[in-house]
């Protein structure tokens, strides 16, 4: 039951009916008692600063932005955390006196997935396949986290040397390089961590891979994909044929939601067991 006192977050997107982000979330509160709710919100592109004021005035205590918004809220916001700032986009807001401060969960919740796959970044050679939005909170997790060098495939090699570029000066040292993604078969012998954030692979085109060739998959020692849909993609199981260790997107997808819920309800911290029963639930709700 949500009473008066209750806290009211959301999403907001467009098209926002896909979201699994109001199971998610209820689902946390309910399981931890708490007084809270979370509602989609159907924002339209160019009602994103009616949306954030009218969110204000209604008193919403948060909300998660997503396509097409992460980039267009910004300017309306009253304060960046630094790690949106160096990736340029926001996917979670948290009300302040004075209006919203925007963060980025994509990237911490990137970062515990990793880890819960037991793949270590300090000091590692590392592949960054793509160069979009996504790959850019990839970027920030391997230069904050001591990448020993990244190099960045991407079909438009000038947009994965205009990130490389950004990297490069936010970190103050020159790790990140660019390259083609015609020519992947000018990478070096590994053994390389690789992260894949391109759409390339996702339902219901599961059968596609950026880069097909199993001599470039024999390269990589780990690969963590970003695409939860289907739960192992063909970029995972290349991989895994060459013998190296892949993991998939659900748990950064939940993790970057954990992220979140954490910042609007500070104090506590979502249990391992809620964990556990949520990806299920979800791995449920992606297969039907």
């Amino acid at each position: 039951m949500i009473s008066g006192k209750g806290k009211v977050c959301g999403i907001m997107a467009y098209p926002v009916e896909h979201s699994l982000s109001p199971m998610m979330h209820n689902f946390y509160g309910e399981q931890m008692g708490l007084d809270f709710a979370y509602v989609p919100f159907k924002v339209q592109e160019d009602q994103v600063e009616a949306a954030l004021k009218g969110a204000y005035a209604l008193n919403v205590a948060g909300m998660n932005v997503t396509v097409p918004h992460k980039q267009r809220v910004i300017p309306y916001l009253r304060e960046l955390d630094p790690t949106a700032r160096a990736i340029g986009a926001v996917n979670t807001l948290v009300r302040t006196d004075g209006g919203y401060k925007g963060y980025n969960t994509d990237a911490p919740g990137l970062w515990r997935a990793m880890r819960e796959a037991g793949m270590e970044v300090r000091g590692q050679n590392c592949l960054l396949i793509g160069a979009g939005g996504a790959a850019k909170a990839a970027a920030f997790v391997l230069g904050s986290q001591g990448a020993a060098s990244v190099l960045v495939l991407n079909r438009n090699r000038d947009r994965a040397g205009e990130l490389a570029e950004d990297m490069n000066r936010w970190f103050g040292r020159e790790f990140m390089t660019a390259m083609a993604l015609e020519d992947y078969e000018k990478v070096p012998e590994g053994p390389w961590l690789a992260v894949q954030t391109t759409s390339v692979g996702m339902n219901p085109h599961a059968d596609q891979a950026l880069v097909e060739d199993r001599a470039f998959y024999r390269k990589i020692r780990c690969g963590m994909e970003i695409i939860y849909t289907p739960e192992k993609t063909k970029f995972m199981s290349l991989v895994e044929e060459a013998g190296g260790r892949a993991a998939g997107g659900l748990d950064m997808l939940i993790y970057q939601g954990i992220e979140a819920f954490e910042l609007w309800n500070p104090g506590q911290r979502v249990p391992d067991k809620i964990i556990d029963q949520v990806r299920q639930k979800m791995r449920k709700e992606l297969e039907k």
